[in-house]
């Protein structure tokens, strides 16, 4: 029997399943955010009470000897490039489990986004050059384009339930390309001269790292080691390092964990548990790594010291600039502070919407956002809030009072990102009830995970017919985490009346012993109608499913005994268990309580909160068709 999961629901399922990554992803941004602000006023407090001490503190060199060779830094500049390529590392993982099990698994689903994120930052270069065209200060374009990824998606988590999960996407794949073109830029035009043989030896160390991949290398710290020889080389060639961050955080792939992965997570586990040596423990370990996907362990890993520690840090060696009257006045009449402020507040949303306009109108309605033009008009808010990236250029592209106009120009673009998203955000909630739906869901076809669609025929249904939002659950009778999630349901379908609910069968046999004839014992309860009433059964006795057990059940209930025993010793269920088993694993589903919303797999946490707003964004897309299908018809 598996432990008792954790009292929030967190999602882990009894045979593997797991919380998404990038719901963890962005339900972290909105802690990442917060400390990345203090760590930005903690900075700007320090510089103002002590510039000299500030700057000395940061230009301190931090040096590793090994052997007669030395790697010297200054700690500002290890923060840079040394710590913020983990960050991008793990931006890279992000964005490869997009593309394996998100939405970008569709690639058309990327024409758009990518053509956002072009756009999003060629205009605000735009911008920025024609403030300072003709002047020396026009090599600093860079500044002025990318997006921070963690306050975008901090501040969008903020903004709660009223934005769409797929503006989510939206902006996290926007806020991967930026970073992606961005990286290139500070390797092309914001790199010391290029020395060609460590370039050149970094590419030949990043193809090892593929190949190893190629040849389903599992061992960390071969990748570890080939990543960190691809950084001292890169930084001796005068390209920017974290620009391999990146590119390895593309090759851990995404999958769910399959069946007989888990399977045989599983018998090793009972042979521990005959034999329990140290040989035996390390298979053990082996077998429950090997079950699970490397993107999802590392994310796991290191996204929080990514969130918690790396970027707040970033900011801290960053965001220090000493303000005052004269730098106030500076900063309002400089091209730079000007250019970058209007290039991020103007130039992104503009190049965003204006792409998004163009590529659906261009294709006629094939290619559509993700979510309503309102919602993308808060994402290009979003995308203004320029820090990360923004400040690893000036720190490249200027010194002195330009660095600190620079500074100052980012900082004020970040601050305003916020107001006007949230302006826009509220500004849509007072729409009517329409405009705000057609405003928030948009017009683009939602991605179905479920590969056998809901058959009232031979489903078993809880909640009206032909209720709009169907919530189907692969569950396990004897699975403690369904027990947990069924007070769940009962209150979703106690709030929702225009919910219904669909069982269906995915007994773990490596697992559970008497998962099999509980949910064959459910099915000879339906032959007489008392399928819901041994359900609820079921689930409240989980330690007690033997026969005598559910015979017991069965004349609680009211059912005709005698035959209820003849169907379940003929096993006259099983074949229903075994096509929902066979729906199962057409949909990739290996471990219970697994959860669909209008065919849409449910990732994340099970609790009330998570159900009930996939359930109201379900909701809000049904009624958006529908009025649609309305208008289509009048006209």
């Amino acid at each position: 029997m598996a432990a008792s999961p954790p009292a929030e629901l967190s999602g882990q399922t009894e045979s593997g399943g797991a919380q998404s990554p990038l719901r963890a992803f962005l339900r972290t941004e909105i802690g990442s955010s917060a400390l990345l602000l203090v760590a930005a006023f903690v900075a700007i407090i320090w510089a103002n009470a002590d510039l000299a001490g500030y700057e000395s503190f940061w230009h301190s060199e931090l040096f590793f000897q090994f052997g007669t060779h030395r790697l010297s830094l200054p700690l500002r500049e290890w923060v840079n490039s040394g710590l913020m390529t983990l960050f991008f590392f793990v931006l890279g993982m992000e964005a490869r489990r997009e593309f394996d099990m998100g939405e970008l698994r569709d690639r058309k689903r990327l024409a758009l986004p990518l053509a956002a994120g072009v756009s999003g930052m060629a205009v605000p270069i735009c911008v920025y050059l024609a403030f300072n065209a003709g002047q020396p200060s026009a090599h600093g374009w860079g500044t002025a384009m990318s997006t921070d990824t963690a306050f975008a998606l901090g501040t969008l988590a903020v903004l709660g339930r009223r934005m769409p999960q797929g503006l989510r996407v939206f902006i996290l794949t926007i806020a991967v390309v930026d970073d992606f073109l961005a990286l290139g830029v500070i390797a092309v035009f914001y790199s010391s001269g290029i020395a060609w043989t460590p370039l050149f030896l970094a590419l030949a160390i990043f193809g090892t790292a593929v190949a190893a991949r190629l040849l389903h290398v599992r061992r960390g710290f071969v990748y570890v080691l080939l990543a960190a020889a691809a950084w001292i080389a890169l930084l001796r060639s005068g390209v920017d390092p974290v620009v391999i961050g990146l590119a390895m955080g593309l090759l851990p792939y995404a999958a769910p964990a399959s069946r007989s992965n888990l399977e045989h997570a599983s018998g090793l586990f009972r042979l521990f548990r005959e034999q329990p040596t140290p040989e035996m423990a390390r298979s053990v370990r082996a077998g429950l790594a090997f079950a699970l996907a490397p993107n999802e362990r590392l994310q796991r890993l290191y996204h929080p010291w990514t969130s918690y520690v790396i970027v707040p840090l970033f900011a801290l060696a960053n965001a220090g600039i000493s303000i005052d009257a004269s730098l106030l006045s500076q900063a309002a009449a400089s091209p730079v502070a000007l250019g970058i402020f209007f290039g991020l507040l103007i130039g992104k949303p503009l190049g965003i919407l204006g792409a998004s306009a163009i590529a659906t109108r261009l294709s006629r309605g094939r290619i559509q956002p993700p979510a309503g033009w309102g919602a993308v008009a808060v994402g290009g808010a979003l995308s203004s809030a320029g820090f990360t990236v923004s400040l690893l250029i000036a720190a490249r592209a200027f010194y002195g009072p330009e660095l600190e106009e620079a500074k100052a120009g980012v900082l004020t673009a970040l601050a305003a990102s916020f107001v006007v998203s949230w302006t826009v955000t509220g500004v849509i909630t007072l729409l009517p009830h329409h405009a705000r739906l057609r405003a928030l869901v948009g017009k683009a076809e939602a991605i179905v995970d479920l590969a056998v669609p809901v058959d009232p025929a031979r489903d078993h249904i809880r909640g009206p017919a032909s209720a709009p939002v169907t919530v189907v659950e692969y569950g396990d009778y004897e699975c403690v985490y369904c027990g947990r999630a069924e007070a769940v349901i009962r209150d979703l379908l106690g709030s929702f009346t225009d919910v219904r609910y669909v069982w269906r069968h995915l007994p773990l046999k490596d697992v559970h012993v008497h998962a099999q004839l509980a949910a064959e014992a459910a099915e000879a309860s339906a032959s007489q109608g008392f399928y819901w009433q041994m359900h609820d059964m079921l689930m409240t006795h989980q330690g007690s499913l033997q026969l005598p057990d559910l015979r017991q059940y069965a004349a609680r209930v009211g059912m005709d005994v005698e035959r209820f025993e003849q169907d379940v010793e003929e096993r006259a269920g099983a074949t229903h268990v075994a096509e929902d088993v066979e729906s199962a694993d057409l949909s990739g589903v290996a471990g219970t309580p697994t959860f669909f919303i209008n065919g849409l797999r449910h990732h994340g946490a099970y609790d009330i909160d998570s159900l009930s707003a996939a359930v109201r964004a379900a909701r809000q897309r049904t009624q958006v068709d529908k009025w649609r299908s309305g208008t289509d018809s009048k006209e």
